[in-house]
């Protein structure tokens, strides 16, 4: 076939599951791009032609003299060759297939009643797309869908689980937000509803919340109070293993933080031991804890602990289980072990890892993500004259500009702190 014939999106489609290509989108390198589908039958005209550039500029880049770094030609690239938004840190453009994900004014809240349905639908939404612009939806269906039922004289102590439920999710997607004091009054809300429903395992699971906000605060003595404050209800009611790991968990990483190495091994073997316990169905208010959750909260145990190679270990099975569906994890997971190899001194793993962290989706709704990979440039500069450590800043420098861009309407502005 002519090579001026060839379709440069056929090409292109054929070649999205190609290391090559995945590995120029992801170092944002377009002269190797382009290069890749030269070799593959696509002539040099027809390449810019459809880009839309002269063929000086593409020699340019193809013979490295200079690269794209604006965002304007990133998207001129992406929607011309029909290269997804997310392969090159681009918000999900228009042409693509897959269905959009709910947010905020888009999320179609479940009927009246419903309640199951509605944490279902929320917590899916939340685990791909981040809380932050699902926060608004939650609270409207609190308002407008549980809030009458619970002065119902007729209501029953389901409506108080619903409502508690929601409302401790309402908690986790504002410290999504960047609004821990938010959280913190979701959560003090969230527990006397949980009470008043009398369901044990969900006030053991806001217990669970409260100690690991107290963890992110710093407050080590609040978030052992409240894994201790769980387990002394799970004891109330055997029988949900996960719970009970996610409670020696949150309990190890408080130990490990307060510098109680030899309490908080002990506290991490139970979590491990608990899930490995054989469970029954799963209880429908709670957000499930498992392997994967388990492996990523031991990685941050050991590193806090510093045992650096079991917590590598632990680290990598964590990213191997969340490599579909949970965009959130994943991302959090890749800065622990970008954190475990600095550690470590493996600078060229610390690099690959950092680099695969850069494609995750640039409209993830999570404040909290933007705040772990600005802390994440901090063990980073110290080694910034190595060249791919350097080449690493600068793109975290630019992902960091189009995350604020892309969630100016969810970041709390300069001043007004996190308790709002």
């Amino acid at each position: 076939m002519d090579r001026t014939q060839r379709d440069p999106r056929e090409v292109v489609a054929g070649l999205l599951s190609d290391e090559r290509l995945l590995a120029a989108c992801t170092q944002r390198d377009m002269g190797a791009l382009f290069r890749l589908l030269n070799h593959r039958g696509i002539s040099t005209r027809r390449i810019a032609s459809a880009v839309d550039i002269t063929q000086g500029r593409l020699y340019d880049y193809m013979n490295g003299k200079s690269r794209v770094e604006k965002l304007a030609i990133f998207e001129q690239i992406a929607d011309a060759l029909h290269i997804p938004g997310q392969l090159l840190g681009l918000a999900t453009r228009r042409w693509e297939t897959v269905p959009a994900r709910p947010m905020l004014n888009s999320l179609e809240l479940p009927p009246e009643g419903d309640d199951l349905t509605a944490v279902d639908a929320f917590r899916g939404a939340d685990r791909q797309a981040g809380g932050g612009r699902l926060y608004g939806a939650v609270i409207r269906h609190l308002s407008h869908n549980v809030a009458q039922r619970l002065v119902d004289v007729d209501s029953n102590p389901q409506v108080f689980a619903a409502a508690a439920a929601l409302t401790e999710m309402a908690g986790w997607m504002a410290h999504d937000s960047g609004r821990d004091g938010l959280a913190a009054r979701h959560f003090s809300r969230a527990l006397p509803l949980a009470h008043t429903s009398g369901n044990i395992p969900l006030t053991a699971n806001i217990a669970a919340s409260n100690s690991h906000l107290a963890l992110q605060t710093g407050d080590t003595a609040a978030a052992t109070h409240w894994a201790r404050t769980g387990l002394d209800l799970t004891g109330q009611h055997p029988g949900i293993p996960a719970l009970t790991a996610r409670l020696h968990t949150m309990s190890a990483r408080a130990l490990a933080a307060a510098s109680e190495p030899a309490r908080a091994a002990h506290a991490l073997d139970q979590a491990h031991q608990a899930l490995e316990a054989t469970a029954e169905a799963k209880h429908p208010w709670l957000s499930p804890f498992d392997s994967a959750a388990l492996a990523s909260e031991s990685a941050l145990t050991l590193r806090d602990m510093e045992q650096y190679e079991q917590a590598l270990v632990h680290a990598e099975r964590a990213i191997a289980l969340r490599q579909s569906g949970r965009a959130r994890s994943l991302a959090l997971s890749r800065i622990t072990l970008v954190r475990i190899h600095l550690h470590r001194d493996e600078l060229d793993a610390a690099v690959d890892t950092g680099l695969r962290l850069l494609t995750a989706d640039p409209t993830l709704g999570s404040v909290r993500l933007i705040h772990q990979l600005e802390d994440l440039r901090k063990p980073l500069v110290p080694h910034r004259r190595y060249p791919p450590v350097r080449d690493l800043l600068e793109r975290f420098d630019d992902a960091k500009r189009a995350r604020m861009l892309l969630l100016a309407d969810i970041i709390t502005p300069p001043g007004k702190g996190t308790a709002s």
